[in-house]
């Protein structure tokens, strides 16, 4: 069972501010249902940029509830630019802080705010801007993902995962998701593989198993290795219960294989040893 203050409990038990404006100033939808969590937040903002009122409908657990609650109190009355610097980091620090695993309820808060003054400013979305997918499970984008890491000082997937869901479904954009990570903290271009060394190809290899194929195999108690590059033939050993397995061929074949074409090079050719 989670770890919840009281002050979560109480937004949860208690919720602030629930319901819809009809005549709204703005907008904000953050989440979906086929994720888990969704809401909608409900702004009235009068002529002096003063937020006046704020509502919210919200579907998800506990601290999605609190979080969505506590945020109303925190925006009514002030001004829009004030507003505009709240970030998940308050929302979950006025609750008295969340489990590592909820954080992004708090994140979803903010997204949420900031979906409403977009629309408010006439600024562009995520949609309208067509930001990358990169968790289709959670419909979590790039950017989305980036700002998390920028506010929060990510450095993990699992930490991504917490604050963005990201991840957390059937794990095929783990490997993406390490990728926007190095990108932001190594600040390089990402080298081509026609313009990498042998040395470089064996890493990226090693990081595509590591952290995106190896971690599916274990939750059915298996287990890949890479054991070496030979022109296109990436050559890897089963071990667990993917060893011998009546299925390895087929789990070679559409899972290993299918995932270092997508991320390494689309004439990759897995074969065990």
């Amino acid at each position: 069972m989670w770890d919840y203050t009281e002050e979560v409990m109480e937004h949860y038990r208690n919720p602030r501010n629930v319901g819809k404006i009809d005549d709204a100033t703005a907008i904000g939808e953050a989440g979906s249902l086929s994720c888990g969590d969704a809401l909608k937040l409900y702004l009235k903002i009068d002529e002096n940029n003063i937020v006046t009122d704020a509502k919210f409908q919200t579907f998800g657990c506990g601290s999605a509830v609190a979080s969505s609650s506590i945020l109303t109190e925190m925006i009514i009355g002030k001004h829009i630019d004030e507003v505009k610097k709240v970030t998940n980091k308050d929302i979950a620090d006025r609750l008295g802080g969340l489990p590592p695993e909820k954080m992004h309820c708090s994140v979803m808060g903010h997204e949420a705010l900031e979906n409403a003054l977009s629309h408010y400013f006439g600024e562009e979305t995520a949609e309208s801007k067509k930001d990358k997918m990169v968790c289709t499970c959670f419909s979590v984008t790039e950017s989305q993902i980036l700002n998390a890491v920028k506010e929060n000082g990510l450095k993990t997937v699992e930490e991504v995962t917490n604050y963005t869901k990201a991840g957390g479904g059937c794990g095929h954009c783990k490997g993406d998701i390490q990728e926007i990570l190095d990108k932001y903290y190594n600040k390089r271009p990402q080298v081509e593989k026609s313009q990498m060394t042998h040395t470089q190809k064996i890493l990226k290899i090693n990081n595509i198993i590591e952290n995106q194929i190896s971690p599916e195999l274990r939750k059915d108690g298996g287990d890949i290795e890479f054991i070496d590059l030979d022109g296109n033939k990436i050559l890897v050993k089963l071990s667990g219960s993917c060893s011998g397995c009546k299925n390895a061929t087929l789990t070679l074949k559409s899972f290993v294989e299918t995932t270092l074409r997508e991320h390494f090079d689309e004439n990759a050719e897995v074969v065990e040893v």
